[in-house]
């Protein structure tokens, strides 16, 4: 009897102690303290290292069996209580919002508010969310825990705080500007994707989020990074706008060497578009977050490659020194393209990341994975430094990630618009075509292209090839977009796959950036 009273004492006590705690957070009371070294980077730092001296330890206390088994729908029933959102304390434009754990979240993190210096956990409570129509059989656990945050602002209207930022699953997080709606995703690294070992997904374990002040501009959080083969310390700094920024500042400590370390990396889902028209039972003329990988090398050149849903599983390399960025985007912004009038997939961000220093030699990584449904994100980008990672030799990266709804002030020339494979013969040709023969349509549209509108002849194609054989050529204006339709007939080697490029160009300079295109004919859609 004795120990069912201490039982039911501790527990009322731990309840009556959480309310008290998350209380503090909120409204900002907390007990006197001595001055100390405000929290930031460097404690997030110290931990990292001390987790990396030690073996990794990836247990984590199962969740009950209810939430483990909530389907989709269920667990988006689960919603927090938006007049229950912390950091109104500060007297700041932001808010923060938990998620409850369960269905795929179920390694619990630990979320932490800063405010003066000083960080205090955020207890979690059943009485922070509405659970809708879920019913459990037992009362959850009072320290369960979260499954991830997510920052609010009035991004879109001073009336309205608009879902900002959230960080949910292993290192996952998605940002938004404004007029957008999610679309992909960004991580805090990659280990191993599509590499010789089987890819880990290390864990953001806990988190701290600076209370921002009266009249705040920027948020900024600390994140602590943890799997088994490398532990970190991450910053985020949040600055909300039309084009909102991300700036990562990160320091990777690894417990052993690395085969194949992704540096900023970006997902996304294609499924199919207007240069890969598979025959899919769906009304829908083209689906994807994303369209197409853009890369500024070092020496400023763009690079613009149209995604693709592959047969088979394919990787794109693009090797550089110092690249200025790269990005996955969504250029397509015409709603009649998609025709889907809940998802929007025309609102959906591009993502551009820029190096804040130096990155060396390397590689912008592009994979890409066979996907016959629209929920499975199957494409990966990311920067592969080619410096060795060795275990125990720490590696720190600065990078800025923007939420892009248009990517033409990235680069003054033309961009292209539009690819459309084709069989040779669909436009005819005074010549006669030689079997096998490919054609690839490219629109190009923007920058100083209209002006040559008048005067078509000045502008020429300039097309390569790594293998396989360039035929006719030809360059057309396209009234319809202010620019010019380009023709390139190839034909492959057998068993190898052509890595097509061709810019535009007029009086002895470039008009347009670089389009490539891989093409193998086993491979065409």
């Amino acid at each position: 009897m004795s120990d069912q009273i201490t039982s039911s004492f501790t527990r009322r006590g731990a309840l009556a102690l959480g309310a008290a705690v998350a209380a503090s957070v909120v409204s900002g009371v907390r007990a006197q303290e001595p001055a100390r070294t405000p929290f930031g980077f460097d404690d997030v730092l110290r931990r990292a290292r001390d987790l990396a001296a030690k073996p990794y330890d990836g247990t984590a206390r199962e969740l009950p069996q209810e939430l483990r088994d909530l389907t989709f729908d269920r667990y988006r029933d689960i919603r927090f209580r938006p007049d229950k959102a912390l950091l109104s304390a500060g007297g700041g434009p932001f808010r923060m919002q938990m998620f409850h754990p369960g269905f795929l979240y179920r390694r619990p993190v630990t979320v932490n508010v800063v405010r003066d210096g000083i960080p205090q956990p955020v207890p979690y409570s059943g009485a922070l969310f509405d659970y809708g129509a879920n019913k459990f059989q037992r009362p959850l656990p009072v320290d369960l825990g979260f499954a991830g945050f997510r920052l609010h602002y009035p991004l879109n209207d001073p009336r309205v705080l608009d879902e900002l930022i959230s960080f949910v699953g292993a290192s996952y997080f998605r940002v938004l500007g404004r007029g957008q709606v999610y679309g992909l995703s960004a991580r805090g690294i990659a280990i191993d994707c599509s590499g010789p070992n089987p890819e880990e997904f290390p864990d953001f374990r806990e988190f701290w989020i600076e209370m921002p002040g009266a009249n705040a501009e920027r948020a900024t959080i600390y994140a602590l990074l943890d799997g088994p083969s490398l532990a970190g310390a991450y910053r985020f700094t949040i600055y909300p706008d039309v084009e909102t920024v991300v700036d990562v500042t990160a320091t990777l400590i690894p417990r052993k060497d690395i085969a194949k370390l992704g540096v900023a990396p970006l997902t996304s889902m294609f499924f199919y578009a207007e240069n890969q028209r598979r025959h899919f039972a769906d009304f829908r003329p083209e689906l994807h977050d994303s369209d197409g990988l853009l890369v500024q090398t070092g020496g400023g050149e763009m690079v613009w490659r149209p995604l693709r849903n592959p047969k088979t599983p394919q990787i794109s390399s693009f090797w550089d020194r110092n690249p200025r960025g790269f990005g996955l985007m969504q250029r397509d912004r015409l709603f009649e393209h998609y025709q889907d009038l809940d998802l929007a997939y025309q609102m959906r961000p591009s993502y551009w990341i820029e190096p804040r220093e130096n990155w060396g030699e390397g590689r912008v990584e592009l994979v890409e994975l066979p996907t016959d449904d629209e929920t499975n994100d199957n494409v990966v980008a990311f920067w592969v430094p080619s410096e060795p990672v060795k275990a125990g030799a720490e590696r720190s990266f600065g990078y800025r990630l923007r939420a892009m709804t248009s990517d033409a002030r990235l680069h003054p020339g033309g961009r292209a618009v539009n690819t459309y494979p084709t069989r040779a013969a669909a436009l005819g040709a005074a010549e006669p075509v030689p079997p096998g023969t490919q054609r690839f349509i490219i629109d190009f549209a923007g920058g100083d292209l209209a002006y040559y509108l008048g005067d078509p002849g000045r502008v020429s194609v300039v097309p390569s090839t790594s293998t396989g054989v360039i035929g006719r050529t030809f360059v057309t204006p396209n009234a319809k977009i202010g620019g010019f339709r380009v023709g390139i007939d190839v034909q492959a080697d057998t068993g190898r796959t052509m890595e097509l490029r061709a810019f535009l160009k007029a009086d002895g300079r470039a008009l347009t950036e670089t389009w490539t295109f891989p093409y193998a004919p086993e491979n065409a859609a």
